[in-house]
């Protein structure tokens, strides 16, 4: 746990331990924000099929694209303003919007108002989740991004993890609406609570680490020869669109962490969307369905815990391939396997892959992106990642309907698997330490 720097001039203090109480909050409030997505994971594929009775895929599926596609371009929107108007408004905006979402599950009369409250639901993970990254960064410092980001990743990951078996369990007893949709009701109205009495903002940390003299942003990122180290931290700031351009396609490392990003959130929407209805195929349990649906989450937030630090200590760029392939080979056992006790093992081989991922790619966009501009490099970043729930919502949905669901699985495999490889190929290691 780092002790903390003092920015001259600004009496502020950066690190973890300097600014234990705020994170902590921010952990408890990114929780929260994982337990709103945590409400829909194993009931609504089963609500699409058995009261809405959408029999095509792709329709059933339309929720995640809604949903994606709304994050995605939210969380582009949420680093530009929470640079012009700071982080706390931000997050209690995104809590606001999240109010009607369970309502909505619940009397939702249409398959309309299902895609209609995963919009807001897009709009309030893009608001809440990418400001508290954005926050706890701004916190930490350069030093404990990697660990910063675990924690961040880890509350979120698990409280799903714990919601997604908990609407299970109650919907197995009491339905699928409305009891599951009522844990949502109470999250929103507790975070947005904590938001808007508790949390503090942190946006003067960010400029207080932007002037220090050892200020990290990636000279290739800046435009300023490789050669010439002295120019970090004195860069010229760039313009939204030139921030964009750098953080999809210039820089080789930012490049690199945005294709993984998306394939890592694709084949999210195949686990969120396809396993519950292949394994309900296969005869499991409602019951069964959401302990299996729990499984993922549980290790991929738990062990965000350790891989979050261990990045920090060895580096970004082994990590993220390595979960890459984890992920695939996962992927691939989920497809070859027809019993309970296969797919648990796949599923928390799918949780480990993704754990030494998830933080991984955050971190990786911290140590490159300069403080004066990291916050929207982050929401290009969490752009391209959020748009693969989109894309993998109609990819998976459209080779379903046309192949069957275990085709659908086996492809997104092969694509995770190829992702992985693109990063051993084009990302450069960004850790300062390395």
């Amino acid at each position: 746990m780092t002790a903390g720097t003092t920015a001259p001039g600004s009496g502020i203090r950066l690190g973890l331990r300097a600014n234990l109480a705020q994170f902590a909050l921010l952990v408890a409030v990114n929780a929260l924000v994982g337990g709103m997505l945590g409400q829909e994971r194993t009931v609504l594929p089963l609500l699409a099929r058995d009261v809405f009775h959408l029999s095509a895929y792709t329709a059933a599926l339309t929720y995640i694209v809604a949903f994606g596609a709304t994050k995605a371009i939210t969380n582009f929107f949420a680093g530009t303003l929470s640079d012009r108007y700071g982080r706390k408004p931000v997050l209690v905006a995104g809590w606001l919007v999240a109010l009607p979402v369970p309502m909505l599950l619940i009397w939702g009369p249409a398959w309309g108002w299902i895609v209609f409250a995963n919009v807001l639901l897009g709009i309030n993970q893009g608001l809440t989740w990418s400001t508290t990254v954005i926050m706890k960064i701004d916190l930490v410092g350069p030093a404990s991004r990697g660990l910063a980001m675990g924690f961040n990743e880890a509350s979120g990951y698990v409280a799903l993890a714990v919601t997604a078996m908990a609407t299970g369990a109650i919907a197995a007893h009491a339905g699928l609406r409305p009891a599951p949709f009522l844990l949502g009701a109470a999250y929103a109205a507790l975070g947005l609570g904590l938001s808007t009495l508790a949390v503090r903002e942190t946006l003067g940390h960010a400029r207080a680490e932007a002037a220090l003299p050892h200020a990290l942003g990636s000279p290739r990122a800046g435009g300023t020869p490789v050669s010439a180290p002295a120019n970090r931290g004195r860069l010229g700031e760039p313009t939204t669109g030139q921030i964009a351009w750098i953080t999809s396609f210039r820089d080789r490392a930012l490049s690199a962490v945005c294709q993984a990003g998306m394939v890592n959130n694709l084949n999210d929407a195949l686990a969120w969307g396809i396993f519950p209805l292949l394994f309900a195929a296969h005869g499991l349990s409602v019951a069964r369905i959401g302990v299996l649906a729990a499984l993922y989450p549980a290790v991929w937030g738990f062990g965000q815990l350790l891989t979050g630090w261990w990045s920090d200590r060895i580096g970004r760029k082994h990590l993220i391939t390595a979960g890459m392939m984890i992920q695939a080979a996962a992927i691939a056992l989920v497809a070859t396997g027809s019993t309970f006790p296969v797919w648990a093992a796949a599923q928390v081989l799918l949780g480990a892959g993704t754990a030494l991922v998830y933080p991984t790619l955050l971190a990786a966009v911290g140590d490159v992106a300069h403080p004066a501009w990291r916050a929207r490099s982050v929401g290009v970043y969490r752009l391209w990642r959020d748009g693969g729930f989109a894309v993998g919502a109609l990819l998976a949905g459209a080779l379903a309907d046309a192949y069957g669901l275990t085709t659908a699985v086996w492809a997104v495999a092969a694509l995770t698997g190829a992702s992985g490889l693109l990063v051993a190929v084009r990302m450069y290691e960004t850790h300062p330490r390395t």
